[in-house]
């Protein structure tokens, strides 16, 4: 199944940091930013992270949530939730059930090898659970504004 814009998004139940499991169910009443990066702590998955940080305020401010998503283990992002200061939680996507739903899974070239990784992608979803839009092949400089820029558009 590939979700599309305007799709209910099935509800989910993963693993997050801080000892919580998101079930996006639960979320009701809240738009929610899904951003899917690589790896914690590389370069370009921190300064995703960090963008999203420093604008949280506004992004609360519009009654969204952020959650990071990534193939990597609770212990690795309870690490980089700490070292970043994350004020959002990094939801554990071990089993790629997420990776699977949103389609984000793609071959990708590392040090000439091909490997299956994660595309860094961002889906917004409203406070009724459908998806509104999303962004594929995340350039990291500018994202996190357009995609706060999108979040105000469903509050109009």
């Amino acid at each position: 199944m590939t979700l599309a814009i305007g799709d209910k998004v099935p509800d989910f139940h993963l693993p997050a940091t801080s000892n919580k499991d998101v079930v996006l169910s639960a979320l009701q009443g809240w738009h929610v930013i899904l951003y899917f990066y690589p790896k914690d702590s590389t370069p370009g998955c921190t300064l995703e992270g960090q963008q999203f940080r420093d604008m949280m305020q506004e992004f609360t401010d519009e009654k969204c949530l952020i959650l990071g998503v990534s193939r990597d283990s609770l212990k690795s992002h309870e690490n980089f939730k700490k070292k970043e200061c994350f004020p959002f939680e990094l939801v554990s996507d071990e089993n790629e059930e997420l990776c699977k739903l949103f389609d984000v899974i793609k071959m990708k070239n590392m040090y000439g090898k091909q490997v299956q990784g994660i595309e860094r992608s961002t889906f917004l979803i409203d406070k009724d659970g459908v998806l509104r839009n999303e962004w594929r092949k995340v350039k990291v400089d500018g994202h996190a504004e357009a995609v706060l820029f999108a979040t105000r558009q469903l509050n109009k």
